[in-house]
C-alpha cells in the first residue's frame, strides 16, 4: 500500500525515528543515495508563497537524481476546472511523489487517496509535518534522544504548526506544552489524538495560559509567526491577544540553562520573539531551517522504499 505523509501522525514512533536516523545520514553523505536516478520527477506544487519548501525540496530532490517539477495552482487547473484526485491520477503516472503546499487538509486527503505515488504535505492550514522532521532532526543533533525532552511553544495554539509540534514531539515520547490564550487553544481533536499517541510513547501534551509556567525547565523553547498566511487581516486583534506570549529572553531563563530556541521562520522580530533571543546563542534557527533538505530528502527515500 502506497505511503503517505498528511499529519504528523500518520508516522509511528519507529518509522519516525527511521525516518530520522536517515536523515542524519544523508547529512554527513550528502549524495549517498539515488532513488531518484533517471531522472525521475517529482510535482511540487505550491498554492501559497514559499521560500524554505520550495528551494528545499528543488534541491533534494535534484540530490536524489530527480528533477523537481515545480507548478503554480495559479497556472494549472487543479482547484479551478480539476478535482485532487482527478490530478493525482494525471500526474501519478508520470511522477514519483507529488509534494503539495495548500490550504485545505481535505484536499490532500482526496489527492492521497488510492493515489498509488506518495503525496507529501509541504503545508497545509492543519499542519505542517515536513517542518517538524526537520525541527527533531535539529533537536536531535543539540539535544541528543528525544524522548522525556520537554518543548514548549508560545503564541497561537490552533495554528498548524502548534498541531503539528503536539502531534510530532508527542509521537517522539517527548513532552508537549502549549502556552496560549484559551480562545487559542489547540483543536479539541488534535489534542485526543496526541493523548491517544501518547499512551503508545510515554510522551505528554499540558494546555497552559500561563507562559511562565510553560516554559520553567523546559529543553526546547519554540513560537511560530502571529500573522499566518491568510489570516492579515486578524493582525491587529492577533498581536493584542498574543502579546503576553512573546519569547524574551526573561523568558528563556525560566527555561533549563542549555535550553535551545527554535521558529520555523520567516521571523517577525519584535513580536513573537525579541531579536535578542532570534539572534543569540541559544537560537538554532538556522541549523532548522538548512535541516529541511536533509529531513525531506530522508522522508522522500523512506516513503519510495515503502511501495
Amino acid at each position: 500500500m502506497t505511503r503517505h505523509l498528511l499529519r504528523d501522525d500518520d508516522l509511528s514512533q519507529s518509522e519516525q525515528d527511521e525516518i530520522l536516523d536517515l536523515a542524519v545520514a544523508l547529512k554527513k553523505d550528502r549524495w549517498k543515495l539515488k532513488p531518484l536516478e533517471g531522472p525521475q520527477t517529482v510535482a511540487v506544487i505550491f498554492d501559497k508563497s514559499s521560500t524554505r519548501t520550495r528551494v528545499s525540496f528543488a534541491v533534494g530532490i535534484a540530490d536524489l537524481g530527480g528533477t523537481p517539477l515545480i507548478i503554480s495552482t495559479a497556472n494549472s487547473q487543479l482547484g479551478g476546472k480539476e478535482t485532487p484526485a482527478d490530478t493525482a491520477r494525471v500526474l501519478e503516472r508520470q511522477v514519483a511523489a507529488i509534494v503539495w503546499r495548500t490550504y485545505a487538509q481535505a484536499g490532500l486527503e482526496q489527492m492521497a487517496e488510492g493515489t498509488r505515488v506518495p503525496v507529501i504535505n509541504a503545508l497545509s492550514d492543519d499542519f505542517h509535518p515536513c517542518q517538524l522532521l526537520a525541527d527533531l532532526l535539529t533537536i536531535k543533533e543539540h539535544k541528543g534522544d528525544l524522548a522525556g525532552l520537554t518543548l514548549a511553544f508560545f503564541g497561537d495554539g490552533k495554528s498548524n504548526m502548534a498541531h503539528s509540534y503536539v502531534l510530532a514531539c508527542v509521537t517522539a515520547g517527548m513532552h508537549v506544552r502549549v502556552a496560549s490564550p484559551e480562545t487559542y487553544a489547540p483543536r479539541d481533536d488534535v489534542i485526543s489524538d496526541a493523548d491517544r499517541r501518547a499512551e503508545q510513547t510515554g510522551g505528554s501534551v499540558t494546555l497552559y495560559t500561563d507562559p511562565n509556567e510553560a516554559a520553567a525547565g523546559a529543553d526546547v523553547v519554540v513560537t511560530d509567526t502571529w500573522v499566518s498566511m491568510g489570516k492579515e487581516e486578524e493582525k491587529l486583534e492577533r498581536l493584542r491577544d498574543l502579546g503576553g506570549y512573546k519569547v524574551t529572553r526573561d523568558l528563556m531563563r525560566l527555561a533549563k540553562d542549555d535550553a535551545i530556541f527554535i521558529h520555523c521562520l520567516p521571523a517577525d522580530r519584535g513580536y513573537e520573539v525579541e531579536a535578542e533571543v532570534i539572534d543569540g546563542p541559544q537560537s538554532v534557527v538556522w541549523d532548522e531551517a538548512e535541516n529541511r533538505l536533509h529531513a525531506q530528502k530522508a522522508l522522500l527515500v523512506w516513503l519510495l522504499r515503502q511501495d
